[in-house]
């Protein structure tokens, strides 16, 4: 049977949301599970998720290299030395020559989607270039915002721009939870879903694990499987796959 995969394109309407740990984490629960996942870097010049997969400067070719026939797909892409199933393509370190065109962009999903069972598009902050191509040919669409009022209001102008997103393929993830911080806040998850306006697909807690993992070059779940945030990945890519979970409890 023809493989027939999933483009998800995971976005932010500001920096600082987490979405790249996300992206990273998400997708390597993905592959642990038995999948075999692309993680595509869609943020030309400030490209960091090969930093959150422990893969620093080992991919040569970009998305840009395989979008404009410039290399095959198969030359560009980078397995995870630790957790099989797991590739990257990268984004360009700088633009260079025309940037790929979002027709560009659908034909390289139609051929990731015949050789992977799920890719995560990592598109950069804002409403840009980057997150067009992100989100043009993408399946599903992942709104990442954090608690605090200016990432609330970012996150609902995003849901704007997805509207051609129909129901079931737009969801909200609430990022970098701290529990004390939504008591002080007299606010709550129900909050964050009332005004992003999207059904939830997960909440994953601050943890300071994350920073120690990155810094250590090592991703997440095989760094400290057992941590909030590793279990809070494990949880959302089961309801990516299809599966009932209880929402994570913030301790």
């Amino acid at each position: 049977m023809e493989r027939r995969g999933q483009c998800i394109a995971v976005v932010s309407g500001k920096g600082g949301t987490g979405k790249t740990s996300f992206t990273a984490g998400v997708s390597a629960a993905l592959a642990q599970s038995g999948k075999r996942v692309l993680c595509l870097d869609c943020d030309v010049g400030l490209r960091n998720l090969d930093l959150a997969l422990g893969l620093s400067d080992r991919a040569l070719m970009d998305f840009s290299d395989v979008a404009q026939n410039r290399c095959p797909l198969a030359a560009a892409v980078v397995e995870h030395p630790h957790l099989p199933g797991l590739f990257l393509l990268t984004a360009p370190v700088r633009s260079r020559g025309r940037p790929a065109t979002e027709e560009q962009m659908a034909k390289l999903l139609r051929d990731i989607r015949e050789r992977f069972d799920y890719c995560l598009l990592d598109a950069p902050a804002g409403l840009g270039m980057g997150f067009l191509l992100a989100t043009a040919a993408a399946d599903r669409c992942v709104v990442v915002t954090t608690t605090d009022a200016s990432s609330l209001r970012d996150a609902q102008h995003t849901v704007m721009e997805l509207e051609r997103f129909g129901t079931g393929k737009l969801h909200l993830v609430v990022n970098r939870v701290r529990k004390k911080m939504l008591r002080s806040m007299h606010a709550t998850i129900d909050d964050a879903i009332d005004k992003a306006g999207l059904p939830l697909l997960g909440v994953v807690p601050e943890d300071d694990a994350l920073l120690l993992s990155l810094n250590r070059g090592v991703p997440l779940l095989l760094d400290n499987s057992q941590c909030p945030a590793a279990s809070a990945y494990r949880n959302i890519a089961k309801r990516i796959q299809g599966g009932r979970v209880p929402l994570l409890r913030i301790k």
